[in-house]
């Protein structure tokens, strides 16, 4: 049940996002928004730690700053396996992310 309540929170923190940041739109409804919260939930779980651990060198360079660049990437793949989900470009990515990573941990903690 526990699992049940995060997902959906999830789906909250993306619709809150979609409306919220200018360039992200979602043309299918409540399947899509589903589906971009379940893409984003795998993403976060299995590939962004192998990810993190790989541009490792780079985020320490950068002192940290790549780890946006990398969040931005992965928010920005899911165009490519969702249809229906549309994102106007790296900015619009950027800022999708941040606000998507933040509304989900307000989320998970109230919960």
């Amino acid at each position: 049940m526990h699992t049940v309540l995060k997902y959906l929170g999830t789906v909250a923190a993306v619709m809150l996002t979609v409306n919220i940041v200018p360039g992200i739109t979602v043309s299918g409804g409540w399947t899509t928004l589903l589906l971009v919260a379940l893409v984003w939930s795998v993403i976060t779980m299995v590939i962004k730690p192998v990810l993190s651990i790989l541009t490792l060198p780079i985020t320490v360079v950068t002192l940290g700053l790549f780890s946006f660049v990398l969040n931005a990437f992965l928010f920005y793949a899911i165009v490519w396996v969702v249809p229906g989900f549309e994102v106007a470009g790296f900015i619009p990515a950027l800022l999708g992310a941040l606000v998507l990573s933040i509304f989900t941990w307000l989320i998970h903690q109230i919960l």
